[in-house]
C-alpha cells in the first residue's frame, strides 16, 4: 500500500494511492455508503461513473447489520457486492452529532443507539478491530469531534483525546498489511490547537492524515482559513482527507490547498431532493418551472449517461409526479458531476494548468451551497 505523487501545479497535486483493493488516483471525490450502499445507486453505477472508493461509517454498521452478519458475509466488499476500496469513518462524527445520546470519557464512548435505545461501547480498540474485521482498505482512527463554537477547553481537551486515541488505534492493528490507519486532526478553528494536534498525529507516523472537525456550522472564510493551513502541517508524502465537503467551490478550494481526498452526502441528498451539480458550480432546482419546457441536459459539459440520454424536462416530470426514478438518476448525475470535476482538475494538475482551472471555477457564484454538513435528522448520513 503506497502513496505516490505524480505531478504539482502550484500546491495542488495529482498522486496514486495504492489499496488492497485497487489504486485510487487523486484528487478523488468518495461517494458516502454509510450502511453499505450509495443512496439509490448500485455498485456497477459506481463502476459506470468511475468511483474508486467509497465511504461506510463504522457506527451505522456496527448497529445494522452489525459485526456479525458482516463477518459471515466475508466482509463489507462481498457483503455489498464492492470490488473496489473501501474507506470507514470510525464514528468520531457521531459523537458530535449525536451529542444528546452519548457518554463520552478519556476511554471511550457509550452511544445509545438512535434504532431501539440499546447501548454500544466505543473504544479506540475495538473500533479498529471492527473496522479491520470488515476487511476495510482505509479505517479511520476513533476521534472526538467537537460543534463549532466550542469553549478552547473544550477543544483542548478534545486534541488530546483524539491524539491519545489514535495511539491506542495505532497500538491495536492486527492487519496493518491490508487497512491503512488514517490520524484525524482536531481543534476547531484554534490554529495553534490544530498545530497541537497535527503535531501529535504526525509523531505516530501514520500511512495518511485527515482534517477533521469542520463543514460543521463554521462559516466557509473560516473553513479555508483552517483547510490551509492545516495541510500545510501534514507530510507531503503522505495522503490528506478534508471530511465532509462536497460542492464544486469546496473541491476546488481543497485542491488548492493540496488536500487529495473529499466525501460528503451533499450530492446525493441534493439528487434526492431535486438539486442538480453543474461542473461549473452552478445548482438549480429542477422543479422549477422554467425547466418543464427545458429539452436540454441536466449539464452540457457532463458526458454520464444521465446527461447523454435524459433531458431537464424529463427530470422535473419526474419530480413532479413523484416518480423516484428521477432522485435516481439526478444521484447518478451529481455523483458522476463531481467525479468529472476530480479527473479534470487532475489532467489541469499534471499539465501544470491548475491556477487557469481553478480560478474560472472559483469565480463568484453559487454562494447559497452549505458548508455544514449536519442534518435535520442526524441519524441520516448519505
Amino acid at each position: 500500500m503506497t502513496f505516490a505523487l505524480q505531478a504539482t501545479s502550484g500546491d495542488a497535486r495529482c498522486a496514486t494511492l495504492t489499496t488492497a483493493h485497487g489504486e485510487v488516483a487523486t484528487p478523488c471525490f468518495m461517494p458516502v455508503g454509510t450502511l453499505a450502499d450509495v443512496k439509490l445507486l448500485e455498485p456497477r453505477d459506481l463502476r459506470e461513473i468511475g468511483t474508486r472508493i467509497v465511504l461506510a461509517n463504522t457506527y451505522h454498521l456496527w448497529l445494522r447489520p452489525g459485526r456479525e452478519t458482516l463477518a459471515a458475509a466475508g466482509g463489507i466488499h462481498r457483503f455489498m457486492a464492492w470490488d473496489g476500496p473501501v474507506l470507514t469513518d470510525s464514528g468520531g462524527y457521531q459523537v458530535f452529532s449525536l451529542e444528546s445520546r452519548r457518554t463520552i470519557n478519556d476511554d471511550g464512548v457509550t452511544f445509545r443507539s438512535h434504532l431501539d435505545g440499546s447501548t454500544h461501547r466505543f473504544t479506540p480498540e475495538n473500533v479498529v478491530a471492527f473496522q479491520e474485521e470488515l476487511g476495510v482498505d482505509i479505517a479511520m482512527a476513533f476521534d472526538e469531534c467537537v460543534k463549532l463554537p466550542s469553549p478552547r477547553a473544550d477543544l483542548e481537551r478534545a486534541v488530546a483525546r483524539t491524539t491519545a486515541w489514535a495511539e491506542r488505534c495505532a497500538a491495536a492493528r492486527r492487519h496493518a498489511d491490508r487497512t491503512m490507519l488514517f490520524g484525524i486532526v482536531q481543534g476547531g478553528l484554534d490554529e495553534e490547537l490544530r498545530t497541537r494536534s497535527a503535531e501529535g498525529l504526525v509523531a505516530l507516523d501514520l500511512p495518511g492524515y485527515a482534517i477533521g472537525g469542520l463543514s460543521v456550522g463554521e462559516s466557509r472564510d473560516e473553513m479555508d482559513r483552517v483547510a490551509r493551513s492545516t495541510a500545510a502541517l501534514l507530510p507531503r508524502d503522505r495522503p490528506r482527507y478534508l471530511m465532509g465537503v462536497g460542492t464544486v467551490r469546496d473541491l476546488i478550494a481543497g485542491i488548492d490547498r493540496g488536500i487529495d481526498l473529499f466525501d460528503c452526502v451533499y450530492p446525493t441528498r441534493s439528487g434526492r431532493h431535486g438539486r442538480a451539480l453543474m461542473r461549473s458550480g452552478v445548482e438549480f432546482n429542477v422543479r422549477n418551472a422554467g425547466y418543464v419546457r427545458d429539452f436540454g441536459p441536466l449539464d452540457p459539459d457532463c458526458d454520464c449517461r444521465v446527461c447523454a440520454t435524459y433531458t431537464r424536462a424529463y427530470v422535473a416530470h419526474l419530480f413532479r409526479a413523484g416518480e423516484t426514478l428521477g432522485q435516481r438518476l439526478l444521484s447518478y448525475h451529481n455523483v458522476a458531476a463531481l467525479t468529472g470535476l476530480v479527473g479534470a482538475a487532475r489532467a489541469a494538475i499534471e499539465n501544470d494548468r491548475w491556477s487557469t482551472f481553478r480560478d474560472a471555477l472559483l469565480a463568484p457564484r453559487n454562494e447559497g451551497a452549505p458548508t455544514d454538513r449536519r442534518e435535520n435528522d442526524p441519524r441520516e448520513q448519505g
